[in-house]
C-alpha cells in the first residue's frame, strides 16, 4: 500500500455557493449605491429655480405692502401704514398716554 494521500476534489457545490454569495452581495450594493434616474416632477412640485423666482415674487410683495400706504378695507376705513410710520404713531399714542 502507499501512504501517499489521493489529491482530494473540492465539490463543485461550495465554489457555486460561494460564487453565489458574492453575486448576490453585488447585487445589493448596486441597488443600494447606484444613482437612481430621477422621478418626473408631480403636481404642485417646483424646481430649485421656480422656488428662488416664487420667493423673491413673494419678498418683492411683502417690501412693497411693509413700505407703503394702501386700503385693507376701505368701507371699514382700515388702511395699511408703512412700519415706520406705523411705529411713530404708536410711540406717539403711548407718550400721550402717560
Amino acid at each position: 500500500m502507499s501512504d501517499s494521500a489521493s489529491p482530494r476534489r473540492t465539490p463543485w457545490l461550495t465554489y457555486a455557493a460561494v460564487l453565489g454569495g458574492f453575486a448576490v452581495f453585488a447585487v445589493i450594493l448596486a441597488v443600494a449605491y447606484l444613482p437612481k434616474k430621477p422621478e418626473p416632477l408631480g403636481d404642485g412640485v417646483r424646481t430649485p429655480e421656480q422656488r428662488l423666482a416664487a420667493l423673491a415674487e413673494l419678498r418683492a410683495k411683502e417690501k412693497q405692502a411693509a413700505t407703503t400706504y394702501g386700503w385693507i378695507d376701505q368701507s371699514k376705513g382700515l388702511v395699511r401704514l408703512p412700519i415706520d410710520r406705523a411705529v411713530e404713531l404708536t410711540i406717539q399714542d403711548a407718550n400721550a398716554r402717560k
